[in-house]
């Protein structure tokens, strides 16, 4: 509802109260006093029932703003924008026991997850935006579907069929993400078939960030009635390029930004990691986590290690900033990785049919981004659990067997499977 009506309602009672004062001044000494109280009496009425709609309009006024809110308190309004000749909106998936997730088509990103917590209480597990401008303005992969090739390719130099393919560099003398301008800053198409689920899709035509290959991609988010995030990724091209994909999340599960993740417990189905040199480039071995901090395989608290003096990885990455080699490739059913908060009992395991996960820990949130709600993120206030083909994978296939191949033909299909399921700890 318009603010302009409101207005003029408060101006006529304005004028009433100004009569009011003008009358009470002159009345009592007018020699027509019984019907000078009698017209008192009315306007007294009058301006009553001004009142009573003015207050109910804006009673009507502010519900209306509230339920067109998301459960997580976003306005959809604030998502509505044109991106060249794209449109961006907010989309919100729901299911039958009260859970929501909110995503935009600006670079396929998870903006919310609602999830209920050991209290039943719904808390939002991710961090974000509140709007449109913020995602496209300040430069972050919160909720993103990155790609075409998630994590880092050493020194943007890829070779395909003899051909060395020279990528953009955007990081640390490497090319990360896909580029400056990778998916998490294209908009998708965007199809929601039911209440629960949406596809988004893209056309990354060859040449983009100097890839090769005209490539069609689609992001399927689905939640489900066990409390899962069921996302499906698919992709052809036209002509051997490489593609990996994954999602960018940013999990807090105590619900608030402001309590850091460094007590949560992670798991982490792995005996082995790929050690990173300064640059965060993987060096090309794969060592193993025993008796290392990257040891995850009996549940622990993420911060117990992660300040060891003397260990060189974890001085490299700035904490923890490394792919984990699963146990279980291609293994859907198999939890590869679980965080618990203690604070809310919230649980997230991850389940994919990739080889590998990086875990990030928010090592370099410095409390320069707001997000929602007015919350500055700061140093380890989040964790992401991305799921992926090994960084620089596209170079170190070439090289030895252990490390798996990036590179799709025309002809071909790219899939990738990963859950994100939530629970409560009891």
């Amino acid at each position: 509802m318009a603010i302009w009506p409101l207005r003029k309602i408060f101006y006529n009672i304005f004028l009433q109260l100004k009569q009011n004062a003008y009358f009470c001044r002159t009345t009592f000494c007018g020699k027509y006093f019984i019907d000078n109280i009698k017209k008192l009496i009315i306007m007294k009425k009058t301006f009553l029932m001004v009142c009573i709609t003015a207050v109910s309009l804006f009673c009507s006024c502010n519900k209306e703003t509230q339920t067109n809110l998301t459960k997580s308190g976003l306005d959809p309004e604030n998502f509505k924008t044109t991106v060249g000749e794209d449109s961006t909106a907010l989309f919100v998936l729901t299911n039958n026991n009260g859970m929501e997730v909110c995503v935009t088509n600006f670079g396929a990103r998870i903006v919310s997850i609602m999830a209920p917590d050991i209290n039943g209480e719904f808390q939002d597990v991710v961090l974000g935006f509140d709007s449109i401008s913020q995602y496209i303005n300040i430069p972050t992969d919160f909720g993103a579907a990155i790609g075409r090739y998630a994590n880092r390719i050493n020194k943007g130099q890829i070779t395909i069929d003899g051909k060395t393919i020279q990528l953009p560099i955007n990081n640390f003398g490497h090319c990360l993400h896909g580029g400056p301008e990778g998916w998490q800053n294209k908009v998708f198409k965007a199809n929601q078939p039911n209440a629960s689920t949406i596809v988004l899709t893209l056309t990354s035509p060859d040449g983009d960030m100097n890839f090769p290959g005209n490539v069609d991609v689609s992001v399927t988010y689905k939640l489900t009635d066990d409390n899962a995030i069921d996302i499906q990724y698919e992709g052809t091209t036209d002509q051997k390029t490489v593609l990996n994909m994954t999602n960018h999340s940013y999990f807090n599960l105590n619900g608030d930004p402001n309590i850091d993740i460094t007590n949560d417990t992670l798991f982490i189905n792995s005996d082995a990691f790929t050690p990173v040199d300064s640059t965060f480039m993987t060096t090309g071995a794969i060592v193993s986590v025993k008796e290392t901090p990257f040891d995850f395989t009996t549940p622990t608290t993420v911060g117990e290690r992660i300040n060891t003096e003397g260990n060189v990885q974890l001085a490299n990455g700035h904490g923890y900033d490394h792919n984990w080699v699963l146990r279980e490739s291609n293994d859907i059913t198999t939890v590869a990785a679980k965080v618990i908060s203690p604070v809310t009992g919230i649980v997230l395991e991850i389940l994919t049919d990739q080889p590998g996960i990086q875990i990030y820990t928010g090592n370099f949130l410095d409390g320069t981004v707001t997000g929602k709600k007015g919350i500055t993120y700061q140093k380890r206030s989040a964790i992401c659990l991305e799921t992926q083909v090994y960084p620089d994978s596209p170079n170190k296939c070439l090289k030895s067997e252990q490390w798996p191949s990036p590179f799709l033909d025309a002809g071909q299909t790219y899939k990738h499977h990963t859950i994100f399921r939530f629970s409560v700890n009891k």
